[in-house]
């Protein structure tokens, strides 16, 4: 009777398993296959967005946008826009922003720029190596001045790692807008920034510095899914196969 059963039980168990597996195999093919999709969704975002970032780079400069466009400004639309505003700075209000660079440590000088319409628009004027972090080591622009740039979103995260921002000593590590306006006290400031364009003098700070590469590896990471999941497939074939002869 044992023997009986054992033999009765043997086909059972080895649908079952073949059940299994193929339950597995169908959730891990599905499961790569979709984030297969999903990247080659990334990889078509990706590429309007490089596309869309050098046509906005390299198009003339327009006004920068005033007060009235300042409850609509998002990345999507605004960011790296080139634009044109003039003003006078705040040379003695600038503040500093902790970066890694090619010079080693450097920092962002961020100047409050005054308008006309009585808005303050914060410049991001460059990039200044260590042994220029004081103001006194650099020329200060006077009078008015004409800026153009690209136009940036504020910055909520900064880089890995960053320390606490410390408006105290004026000395940031993201150029978060919000916090630099208000431990300045400025009104009316608009929530962006902007980047300057290089200066043909080439003098610190040095503009012109904006990163505007994009990595884009959503390609390889579909392929990658895509094997996966036809891996999968292959695998579940061949225990089929396996098991049929078995049969």
């Amino acid at each position: 009777m044992a023997m009986a059963e054992r033999i009765h039980m043997a086909p059972r168990r080895r649908w079952l398993l073949i059940a299994v597996v193929t339950l597995a195999a169908l959730i891990g093919a599905a499961g790569f296959t979709s984030l297969g999709v999903w990247q080659v969704k990334r990889l078509h975002w990706k590429l309007n967005l490089i596309e869309r970032v050098d046509e906005r780079v390299h198009a003339a400069p327009v006004a920068a946008p005033g007060p009235g466009a300042w409850p609509d400004i998002s990345a999507e639309r605004d960011e790296y826009r080139h634009v044109s505003l003039t003003g006078t700075f705040r040379n003695d209000e600038e503040v500093l922003i902790y970066t890694p660079s090619a010079y080693g440590p450097a920092y962002w000088v961020l100047t409050p720029l005054d308008r006309d319409d009585g808005t303050v628009i914060l410049i991001n004027r460059g990039l200044v190596p260590e042994e220029f972090k004081d103001a006194a080591t650099r020329p200060a622009p006077e009078g008015t001045q004409t800026v153009n740039g690209l136009l940036r979103i504020s910055e909520s995260k900064g880089w890995l790692f960053s320390r606490k921002n410390n408006p105290d000593e004026r000395l940031w590590y993201r150029r978060d807008i919000g916090s630099i306006t208000q431990a300045l006290g400025l009104v009316k400031a608009a929530p962006y920034f902007v980047d300057a364009d290089e200066d043909s003098a080439g003098a610190w700070p040095l503009g012109g510095q904006t990163v505007v590469s994009f990595r884009n590896a959503h390609l390889s990471y579909a392929l990658t899914w895509a094997a996966l999941a036809l891996m999968c497939v292959v695998a579940w074939g061949l225990f089929i196969r396996v098991e049929w002869r078995r049969k």
